[in-house]
């Protein structure tokens, strides 16, 4: 068993859930900026969709990963036609702009701390607190970030803790004091949560 593991099998309901599943590896993305290009790409639509948005966008530079230079010299109506609203065209073009002007290199990112990291992504037009959780988790490959907001997690939570969902606030506030005892293993925690929901 990991060590991550016996840590939060501390927590008896995930310990259910930890002890039938092998651990989780995490994950180091290198290309920060076509991670969030393709965040966006994504976002309400099935992964089956957005594997094809990202290959077409992929076609436009013949089947290679692209760099912020040549994403902002591409014609908007060019990335436009592979089948992006001009609002998610705009943020990609503004992640990329981004890149260029203040960098987003995991080394200069992995010096920041979460609640840094947070303030530093959401500066760009198009990429809220979420979509950063996210990328922490599965780009910068850090092992403590806790996502509230998530839906899947509430959706696991409120199942396994039996949490009133009725007054909103006091539900967050009971997922964060739940999730503060799985410190420093927030995102495995979340991991196990998202696969048992999704077994369910």
């Amino acid at each position: 068993m990991s060590l991550y593991q016996l840590h939060l099998s501390r927590d008896k309901k995930l310990k259910s859930i930890i002890d039938n599943r092998d651990s989780f590896e995490l994950k180091q993305e290198k290309n920060i900026c076509l991670y969030l290009c393709y965040s966006i790409m994504s976002q309400q639509l099935s992964t089956k969709v957005a594997r094809v948005f990202h290959q077409r966008f992929l076609d436009l530079y013949n089947g290679k990963q692209p760099t912020a230079k040549q994403i902002i010299e591409t014609k908007f109506e060019v990335l436009r036609a592979i089948g992006l609203s001009n609002a998610k065209t705009n943020y990609i073009l503004n992640v990329a702009n981004f890149e260029i002007a203040n960098g987003l290199s995991p080394k200069k990112l992995n010096k920041m701390s979460n609640e840094e990291v947070i303030d530093y992504l959401t500066q760009i037009k198009g990429v809220g607190k979420w979509t950063v959780e996210m990328l922490m988790m599965f780009a910068l490959g850090r092992e403590d970030v806790f996502s509230v907001d998530d839906l899947g997690i509430q959706t696991a939570m409120i199942k396994m803790y039996n949490i009133n969902v009725e007054d909103k606030k006091e539900m967050r506030q009971k997922m964060l004091k739940i999730s503060s005892k799985w410190e420093p293993y927030r995102t495995y925690a979340c991991l196990h949560l998202w696969h048992w929901k999704d077994e369910k």
